[in-house]
């Protein structure tokens, strides 16, 4: 076709935009055989031999880039600094995770003010040096994808002056963020602080000082970074140089997952006051914990930390001086270490160097190294060994075999038998908890550098500074995309829609069908199965599973194992029997190759290679078999 042909026929094609949607697609140009998702329907068309419907839940994430953007992205990719210079247009038009540049700084607010929303700038002073009065703050990036903030200077120099903090960077993704100074000098008055950072994805938070040189306030932090998944987090300085000051600290770090955190200084060298922390990486799993000085060098203060660890799932901790070289004051820490699964604990300096404290530790867990304290005036209520009593706290006989009573989520794990007609068991939370975003285009993430050799460039063009999550991300997906397979497996990682399908092809052959969980309906809750159907009858077959990972755009990595059964399930309401979702399951049936503390061994007992194992497909996930 001639090139001015071919343009008249764009032309047209962007002037009438015609539109054909059906089967949960909304996308808006799926008939432009010009877009990204037209070429993806036709490539599907041409790779795939069967005419079965075809996968809306894969052709809507393609990228959602029209025909003319499509054609202007595409020729800025070439040039890789062009493409960085239009790095947010790009990364709004074709839905995908970068971190904003941060806006111009709100220098200074001296005023009363009552914020109700704020994102992606820094902010460098909020009532600094106020008298008297209230200031509210209630949202601070909320549910944004990759919040990059710094909040300098919050009511530092106040003088009897009320303030609240409600939420900071709630329900991020891949969160950076920055909070130094909170009620820094401050006289009188109280802060309180409700929620830094819960429910947050590969967190990078950092929190500097929080009422340090305070005189005669009360201060309430309740809740940092909770329910966070990987990442790292810090908080220096909690009521340092306090003085005749009541502070409280809540919870730091409860029910996260794989979370390195550091906690430096908690009231050191106050003068008086009652301070309490509560809880401290409770239910963790996988914790790397450091908390160094806790009430150091203080007088006459009373002190109490009530959990420690509690709950957690084994990982690394190390707990650095509490009330060391003190004068005077009560001390009671009521709870460390007491673990499902064991970790290596370290506690040292209890009360040392203190003048005439009571001091009082009431219990302390298992697989410990418990050293220089105050042995004149400590007392330990309850300290546990490894004794024999503890051991068996901490296992349960399945089929006569002791076996580590380590916490999976009910329902992650489960056993053939269970996909039958009636039989009522547990969900587990099948919901995709990463970022929502989009493939991008072939012809575009085939031009753009992909390895570890040249995370560099990645870096450059994605705005990422070295420490930042987004580089962060980059480079553990790099890193697990070029891991050698394991034995038997066949594994490639997936940047487009068309190499997902050629890589199923390519294993399957051209007979496809690609399957997902319909919905998320029944997650975490009880659930009764209905009707069952085996794919291939129900007999072993070949399949391709493919799973997220987190990177800027839509990234999958895809693998064949071997010896697996693949189902459909109707699952259903136990109590009212009615149709609620529609399961993809897969069951494992040679597990021999499985590591002997494999999460499914933990749940069901066994070991490699004497059990089949299934779960569920979760959302966003998926598995391709041979068309029946």
């Amino acid at each position: 076709m001639h090139t001015k042909t071919l343009s008249f026929c764009i032309l047209l094609v962007l002037l009438f935009n015609v539109v054909v949607a059906g089967n949960g697609d909304n996308s808006g140009e799926s008939g432009n055989p010009f877009t990204p998702k037209g070429y993806l329907i036709r490539y599907w068309k041409k790779q795939v031999s069967n005419d079965l419907p075809k996968p809306w839940f894969l052709l809507n994430k393609a990228s959602p880039l029209n025909a003319a953007q499509y054609a202007t992205y595409t020729k800025l990719v070439a040039d890789q600094n062009a493409l960085s210079t239009q790095l947010h247009s790009f990364c709004s038009s074709a839905n995908l995770l970068c971190a904003p540049d941060l806006s111009p700084s709100l220098e200074k607010h001296s005023n009363d003010v009552n914020f109700a929303s704020y994102n992606d700038k820094n902010f460098t002073n909020y009532g600094t040096t106020s008298a008297g009065g209230f200031d509210a703050f209630k949202n601070y990036s909320d549910g944004e994808n990759i919040p990059v903030d710094s909040f300098r200077r919050y009511s530092r120099d106040s003088g009897g002056h009320d303030d609240r903090f409600s939420n900071y960077a709630p329900d991020g993704n891949v969160i950076d963020e920055t909070f130094n100074t909170y009620g820094a000098n401050a006289a009188g008055g109280t802060g309180k602080f409700t929620n830094y950072g819960p429910n947050v994805n590969v967190p990078n938070i950092k929190f500097t000082s929080y009422s340090d040189a305070a005189t005669g306030r009360n201060q309430d932090f309740t809740t940092y970074s909770q329910n966070a998944n990987s990442g790292d987090q810090a908080f220096s300085n909690y009521g340092k140089n306090g003085n005749g000051a009541d502070s409280k600290f809540t919870s730091y770090g409860t029910d996260t997952n794989v979370i390195g955190s550091t906690f430096t200084n908690y009231g050191q060298t106050a003068n008086g006051g009652n301070q309490n922390f509560t809880s401290y990486g409770t239910n963790g799993n996988v914790p790397e914990n450091n908390f160094k000085n806790y009430g150091a060098a203080g007088n006459a203060a009373t002190e109490t930390f009530t959990n420690y660890r509690d709950q957690a799932n084994v990982g690394d901790d190390s707990f650095q001086n509490y009330i060391k070289d003190t004068n005077a004051g009560d001390a009671n820490f009521v709870n460390y270490g007491q673990s499902f699964n064991e970790g290596t604990d370290k506690f040292t300096g209890y009360g040392k160097g203190a003048n005439n404290p009571k001091v009082n530790f009431k219990t302390y867990g298992v697989n410990n190294t418990f050293k220089d304290y105050a042995k004149d005036s400590a007392t330990f209520s309850n300290y546990h060994n490894k004794s024999s009593q503890v051991l068996a706290s901490l296992t349960e006989v399945n089929g006569g075999k002791m076996v580590n009573n380590r916490w999976v989520e009910p329902g992650k794990f489960f056993r053939e038998k269970m996909l039958k007609s009636g039989t009522v068991m547990p969900m587990p939370d099948i919901k995709d908890k990463m970022p929502k975003r989009s493939f991008l285009p072939r012809v575009i993430a085939a031009k753009l550098p992909f390895s570890t050799s040249k995370i560099g460039e990645m870096k450059k063009i994605f705005h990422a500074a070295d420490d930042s999550p987004i580089a962060k991300m980059i480079g553990d997906a790099l890193t697990e995309c070029e891991r050698a397979p394991s034995a038997g497996e066949t594994k490639r990682c997936i940047n487009s829609a068309e190499d997902m399908i050629d890589f199923a092809t390519s294993v399957l052959g051209r007979n496809v069908v690609v399957r997902t969980t319909e919905n998320t309906k029944g997650s975490k809750e009880n659930i009764m199965i209905g009707s069952v159907k085996g794919i291939n009858g129900g007999k072993v077959t070949k399949s391709v599973s493919c799973h997220q990972s987190l990177f800027p755009y839509l990234l999958y990595y895809c693998h064949s194992v071997p010896k697996v059964r693949v189902y459909e399930a109707d699952i259903l309401d136990p109590n009212s029997k009615a149709k609620i979702n529609h399961g993809v399951a897969i069951c494992h049936v040679d597990t021999s190759s499985w590591g002997p503390t494999h999460g499914a061994f933990v749940a069901l007992g066994s070991g490699p290679g004497k059990i089949e194992v299934c779960h569920w497909i979760f959302e966003n996930d998926m598995t391709w078999a041979i068309a029946d």
